[in-house]
């Protein structure tokens, strides 16, 4: 019997779709995500918001901050989670240690862009990013409107 291929499907849960509009991402880290038995089902239901949320570095670890996973309601466990609480990321202590060195110039933080499943697995891609004002965020626009104006002349044009 042959192996089994190793496939790089990733089932996307969340996605921050504001962080692209109102920051410029520089570099994109993947990591893992801690989570309890509870919250990796309601994640794998497809149940979590990104709003609000952002990563920090503190005591050499790194923490995903106002992260909603709703509560899973057949949970049989005693204690509820908070829905917002920290949660740890899952990274070698070189890569915590190069990302806190890059949050420490001014301006640059570090914003979620997506929660997935890799081979079972719950991940997050982080991304550094660094803030855009609003003149960066008209001219993304106007970028935005001159592809679509070109696409669409050129769209129209062929008659083959």
């Amino acid at each position: 019997m042959p192996p089994k291929e190793k496939t790089d499907d990733k089932k996307i849960v969340a996605t921050n779709r504001k962080a692209r509009q109102f920051y410029a991402i520089l570099e994109v880290i993947e990591a893992g995500l801690q989570l309890r038995g509870p919250e990796v089902k309601s994640l794998r239901k497809g149940q979590a918001s990104l709003d609000g949320c952002f990563g920090r570095v503190a005591d050499g670890e790194l923490w995903l901050e106002n992260f909603y996973i709703p509560p899973y309601l057949f949970a049989t466990n005693a204690e509820p989670l908070d829905p917002r609480r920290k949660r740890k990321l899952l990274l070698h202590s070189a890569e915590i240690a190069k990302i806190e060195n890059k949050l420490a110039i001014k301006g640059q933080t570090l914003i979620p862009l997506e929660v997935y499943f890799r081979r079972g697995w719950a991940k997050i891609a982080l991304g550094l990013a660094k803030g855009k004002t609003g003149a960066d965020r008209r001219d993304d626009l106007r970028k935005k409107d001159a592809r679509r104006d070109a696409e669409k002349s050129f769209k129209g044009s062929y008659r083959g």
